[in-house]
């Protein structure tokens, strides 16, 4: 008896996409839960790989009907939608965009026959009206949405109890997943620094800027105080660290910034207290990248979640993040394996504190391995996926709503 397919709609890789990587880790722990069952991919047209069907092609303003066509040949068990509003917004020859309407068109036609889970990559907590209309109409069209922080949940209820809309029921909590087999012992961190052929940080301790290189990855705010950090540690301690800036610009948009931050780095590189390395953050050169630094920081302007972060979780790297900052922030207080900062002199602070104190660092490394065995490895959030399925598919059949406790 054949099974029914697991079915994915996403970006995939090779696309320089953050959601394109996460479906790509997300689909390989499901086929280990899930492993009696086909897995497919419906992608962008530059998705390749096994069982990767691309065929949604963004040049066309028919690309959802060929999708539905597809899923309905495909017949799944489940289709599980990543989604973020840049993946499904049709531009026309003027390019206006159609803010997801055929996506949502896509899923009218979907409704009542074929199970479907959207994941959510960008909920904010204070949510633009353009955003309220689409998550109200989503919240309709979905068998289940899945949300990746509490806060972007009980927030919801405000917002659509404020507009007198119904709350939507059919909405779960499903975290970031981050991988729980990417650690690196110490005794393995001066090997990686050989093998990534970054022989300058031999021997010295490292706080990392790591990941793909935007304008809303604030790395100036820290490179423009860290010679100052870098001689009050030395003083201090008589340690020589070093800043390690490592990753490549994903969008040809961010292109002034890029070359900013990266003529910043330069400066103190001729200093001999940085260094630059340019490489393509994605597979396990980015968890080696990563597993070479003390410690992270991760300045950032706008994040509901973070694919570095649950990279920095993955290796228990202990961090320093911007709050108030939605998912980031909401994750540092869960896991309480990093610490936060809102202005300048409390970054300063916040980097002495952690280069100083070794015994800071191990502790907080220790609370995000317990976070990641307990609450993020993906092995769970795979199970967690799997327990939605079962749910979606039970509604279908059944022709019952969804409904899952809210949060308060």
């Amino acid at each position: 008896m054949n099974m029914k397919p697991i079915v994915m709609l996403s970006s995939w890789p090779p696309r320089k996409c953050g959601i394109a990587t996460f479906a790509e880790e997300a689909m390989e722990f499901l086929k280990k839960k899930i492993p009696e069952r086909p897995h497919f991919i419906i992608s962008h047209t530059d998705g390749k790989g096994k069982n990767v069907l691309p065929i949604i092609d963004m040049n066309s303003s028919e690309w959802h009907k060929k999708v539905v066509e597809k899923v309905f040949e495909l017949s799944p068990e489940v289709l599980h939608i990543q989604h973020e509003y840049v993946l499904y917004n049709y531009l026309d020859s003027k390019g206006r965009g159609d803010g997801n309407e055929r996506f949502l068109k896509m899923l009218e036609q979907l409704k009542g026959k074929v199970p479907t889970v959207i994941e959510l990559h960008t909920v904010h907590g204070r949510l633009k009206e353009f955003e309220e209309e689409f998550l109200r109409k989503l919240s309709d069209l979905s068998t289940i949405l899945l949300f990746k922080c509490h806060y972007q949940k009980w927030r919801l209820g405000w917002t659509f109890s404020c507009r007198n809309w119904k709350i939507p029921s059919n909405i779960m909590v499903i975290p970031h997943g981050a991988r729980p087999d990417r650690r690196y012992a110490i005794d393995q961190v001066e090997g990686l620094k050989n093998e990534l052929g970054l022989d300058v940080l031999k021997g010295r301790r490292v706080a990392g800027l790591v990941g793909w290189i935007q304008s809303n990855k604030r790395w100036d705010i820290l490179t423009g105080i860290w010679k100052d950090i870098h001689d009050e540690i030395l003083e201090q301690t008589g340690q020589d660290w070093i800043l390690l800036a490592a990753g490549a610009m994903r969008d040809p948009a961010h292109k002034w910034d890029y070359r900013s931050y990266r003529s910043q780095v330069k400066l103190l590189e001729k200093k001999g207290i940085a260094h630059f390395f340019e490489f393509i953050p994605r597979g396990a050169p980015y968890y080696k990248g990563m597993a070479i630094c003390d410690y992270i920081v991760l300045p950032s302007l706008d994040e509901t979640q973070s694919g570095t972060l649950a990279r920095i979780i993955a290796l228990n790297k202990p961090f320093i993040t911007t709050a108030p900052m939605e998912g980031l922030t909401a994750q540092t207080l869960e896991s309480e394996g990093g610490l936060l900062f809102t202005n300048k002199e409390m970054l300063k602070k916040q980097v002495l504190r952690l280069s100083i104190d070794e015994s800071l660092r191990w502790n907080l490394g220790h609370k995000l391995y317990r976070y990641l065995m307990e609450v993020v490895s993906w092995e769970i959030v795979a199970g967690r996926y799997r327990e939605a399925y079962e749910i979606a598919r039970t509604a279908i059949e059944t022709g019952k709503d969804v409904y899952i406790d809210p949060e308060f």
